[in-house]
């Protein structure tokens, strides 16, 4: 009887330490957003957008055009090795973006990467392909060390994955 009094005190002190955890964070989580933070001059974020084809070239070009583009500073345009318009859509706003005096200069890169598969390709050799644009996405990722990620498409979702899991 012992060894379950014993089982039941052990039990019981991780139950009361995990909701006294909690309560804490919670406390602390509340107190600080009763608090105004005031930023006085944020720094601009490196951004990497990702574009693809099908329309999504156009929707982040719409999103891009509300945003306030002195805040997202270098951008990096990545497209698809064999998407041939995606690149020149975004070359045509960041000149846009110039004539209009958004930006005072330009801080945009342009860059390809490897598609994963493309359209018909089979599925064997699909692997290889994969292996390929992944290892070029991972250097990409290392050499631009983006602080935001921008991307409209599901297919793109592992590409994101690879900013959180570098910034982890």
């Amino acid at each position: 009887m012992n060894k379950m009094d014993d089982f039941y005190f052990y039990i019981m002190t991780i139950i009361a330490t995990s909701v006294a955890i909690f309560l804490i964070r919670l406390l602390h989580v509340l107190y600080l957003t009763g608090k105004s933070r005031r930023l006085k001059s944020p720094q601009p974020l490196s951004t990497l957008i990702v574009l693809g084809s099908g329309g999504h070239t156009a929707e982040m070009m719409n999103l891009l055009s509300v945003l306030q583009m002195d805040r997202f500073t270098p951008r990096f345009y990545i497209a698809a090795a064999t998407d041939n318009m995606s690149l020149q859509k975004a070359r045509v706003f960041e000149d846009s973006l110039l004539h209009k005096k958004v930006i005072k200069g330009s801080s945009a890169q342009f860059m390809q990467i490897y598609r994963s598969r493309e359209v018909g390709q089979s599925y064997v050799t699909s692997v290889w392909t994969t292996l390929l644009a992944t290892t070029h996405a991972l250097w990409l990722m290392v050499k631009i060390r983006p602080q935001v990620v921008m991307n409209l498409s599901l297919a793109r979702v592992f590409f994101s994955s690879l900013v959180i899991l570098q910034h982890a």
